[in-house]
């Protein structure tokens, strides 16, 4: 089976902004000259972890879905990240899988932060998906999903080979991130994938990043470090 490329992107987000967020991914994905097979964001990606969905919420399908659809068939590859999502009256914080053919799947943050009052502005998801692609099975969670091991988990219904969290989790609690990153790899003998966002919010909360990638080991195989505004492209292989 061929390797799988994955380009994380750890970088400050523009709060409460969409437009200038999405130049900003514009710009860093422009910049990119590896190939890729997925390129992972942040979560929230347009506007930083907003309490304020009521305003700044997208319509399903709206500019957020466009530019990732379109930015997807530019680059050929996956695109993954998530956007405050208004759908019907509830608000969502999903996480969109978007393809080249501008095919895509979603997935609705199932675990809200009640510390945050997420819980109080967002509809919780109730179901998690696993898709094929070029031969690897992925996973995709978002943030406090991470503190969650039992829905985490690798089981015969929902098999899959690649563990892939984005979030915007805040530096104070910063080890507990990495060490349940390792865990979740450990456990679920799954490579893991983590993108974190880096800088301060409209809430004065500090983000140091420290996004990485795991192999089925628990052992961190990428090289990007804590506050550093990067892109990172790591072949994962089956042979680890």
């Amino acid at each position: 089976m061929d390797d799988l490329i994955i380009t994380t992107i750890q970088t400050n987000l523009y709060w409460q902004d969409i437009d200038k967020n999405l130049v900003h991914f514009e710009e860093k994905l422009n910049a990119l000259t590896e190939q890729t097979d997925i390129i992972v964001l942040p979560e929230m990606f347009t506007t930083g972890f907003t309490m304020n969905p009521k305003v700044l919420a997208e319509s399903h399908g709206d500019k957020g879905l466009q530019w990732m659809q379109r930015k997807s068939k530019e680059k050929n590859c996956v695109l993954v990240g998530s956007i405050s999502v208004k759908d019907g009256e509830k608000f969502y914080n999903r996480l969109y899988w978007v393809m080249p053919d501008g095919s895509y799947q979603s997935y609705d943050k199932r675990h809200l932060f009640q510390m945050g009052k997420e819980d109080v502005h967002y509809t919780a998801g109730s179901k998690k998906f696993v898709v094929e692609y070029k031969g690897w099975k992925i996973c995709p969670l978002i943030c406090y999903d991470l503190r969650f091991p039992v829905w985490s988990r690798n089981t015969k219904e929902n098999t899959y080979d690649v563990l892939v969290y984005v979030a915007n989790w805040p530096e104070v609690r910063s080890y507990p991130w990495k060490q349940l990153l390792i865990a979740r790899a450990i456990e679920n003998q799954a490579y893991v994938v983590g993108v974190n966002r880096i800088g301060q919010d409209g809430n004065a909360i500090t983000h140091s990043g420290d996004s990485c990638i795991l192999n089925p080991r628990g052992e961190i195989i990428s090289k990007t470090k804590a506050h550093e505004d990067v892109s990172e492209t790591l072949n994962l292989s089956f042979s680890y």
